[in-house]
């Protein structure tokens, strides 16, 4: 029986979420190196693109970061395996939806290869710089013969503004593209990022299930780069969660080009290195948000933050805790103000807790405080705040030092359709 990286459609078929960012795709910075093209392989999806190919120019430099699942699906251990390898020649990223290519055993990895080098021989670039994600169905044999049918198509596609078409192909149950970009001026120069990923179930760190592909034009060191990928990764994709069902198959590229003529970035806590990594660690945050508000069957957007704790460990742990928490979640979509079980989230955490030093907060509403109901508080304030699509839950844990942020989404009727649905 197959399993779950991410469920059917929704490519299109699907109502967009009412969380849906306003205004669509964003218009994106073009990023000089970077050629993107789409392509209709039909591996499970009909009637739309399914695969897409970014070609990157010479010298390219290449950061990433993975699941770290147990299971990881074939794609992801190719690509662990080739990050931080020279940067000699061009590179490409090839992406299909609809077959994660996970438990699929020897097969998988016979897929990989055969797609690598069918890019490499058509990009002539070195097979080790050809990086694949797939996203679908596990534990079904990827039918690489339909991407390696239109890869001659894909290579004649090839134009620097495809972003929106690439970040539409590979979707799965997503109801929107998502994308984000922006641009600063570095040294008398400019540099752009532009980023687009996929995410709406199975989404929990680490890294929910995703796929990321960031390109920007910046001269930076891949040591560097991989820095700030992995230091930003940790407060941006690693903070999200929709469903806490960790995926096989995440992965965020990160692509720097080096075609900017702004100047090489060679340290991180450089005034350069430090504007830069702001600028990513933005695009990071903008996409990882998309991703849950478009959690499946989502209506509410949700920010949790933790404060007080005994240690920055600690504060995950709770603030993961009721935002991973079915009974604080269906509450939620409820619009009722059961703070009781955010009490229980934080009890089970497994953090340091005293009861009479917690209180908990619905935005600017003191709900309670020293073990007890505060006094201020009434069910009337907390019903009506409850019905905001936007919702921030804070707690103080009134122990120490230790801060943490987290986004999720409500637990809707919505959500057991979708994955009932699935494979169907």
């Amino acid at each position: 029986m197959s399993g779950k990286e991410s469920p059917t459609a929704g490519s299109g078929g699907s109502q967009i979420s009412p969380l849906a960012p306003r205004g669509g795709f964003p218009a994106l910075p073009v990023i000089g190196g970077v050629r993107l093209a789409t392509a209709r392989a039909g591996v499970r999806y009909s009637g739309r693109d399914d695969v897409m190919l970014a070609e990157l120019a010479p010298g390219t430099v290449i950061a990433g970061a993975f699941t770290r699942s147990a299971t990881r699906a074939a794609p992801v251990l190719d690509c662990e395996s080739k990050i931080g390898h020279p940067a000699l020649g061009g590179a490409a990223i090839l992406v299909n939806s609809g077959n994660a290519n996970a438990f699929t055993g020897s097969y998988g990895s016979a897929s990989v290869r055969a797609l690598t080098g069918a890019v490499a021989d058509l990009l002539s670039i070195d097979p080790a710089r050809v990086f694949t994600s797939s996203t679908g169905v596990i534990g079904e044999p990827l039918p690489h013969d339909r991407i390696l049918a239109v890869l001659d198509r894909l290579k004649a596609a090839l134009a620097p503004d495809r972003a929106e078409d690439a970040a539409r192909a590979i979707m799965t149950t997503d109801t929107f593209p998502k994308g984000a970009g922006t641009q600063l001026d570095l040294g008398g120069g400019t540099i752009r990022i532009a980023g687009i990923a996929k995410g709406s179930g199975m989404i929990a760190p680490d890294m929910a299930t995703m796929l990321v592909y960031i390109f920007t034009d910046a001269r930076i060191d891949q040591p560097v780069l991989q820095h700030m990928v992995s230091t930003s990764t940790r407060t941006t994709f690693n903070c999200i969660t929709v469903d806490s069902d960790t995926s096989t198959s995440d992965t965020l590229l990160v692509a720097a080009t080096g075609t900017a003529d702004a100047p090489r970035i060679e340290r991180a806590d450089s005034p350069a290195g430090r504007a830069f990594h702001g600028a990513l660690h933005e695009v990071m945050l903008d996409l990882a948000h998309q991703v849950v508000r478009d959690g499946e069957g989502a209506s509410k957007f949700v920010e949790i933050r933790v404060s007080g704790a005994a240690s920055e460990e600690d504060a995950r742990k709770v603030a993961m805790s009721v935002a991973n928490s079915p009974l604080v979640k269906t509450a939620i979509a409820g619009e009722d103000p059961n703070w009781g079980r955010i009490v229980m989230a934080v009890g089970k955490s497994g953090a340091v807790a005293d009861r009479d030093r917690l209180s908990i907060r619905l935005g600017d509403i003191l709900v309670a405080e020293k073990g007890w109901v505060a006094a201020s508080y009434t069910e009337e304030d907390g019903a009506a705040y409850m019905k905001r699509q936007e919702l921030v839950i804070g707690i103080d844990l009134g122990l120490g030092e230790g801060r943490a942020v987290v986004w999720t989404c409500d637990l809707t009727h919505r959500y057991i359709e979708i994955n009932a649905d699935y494979r169907s």
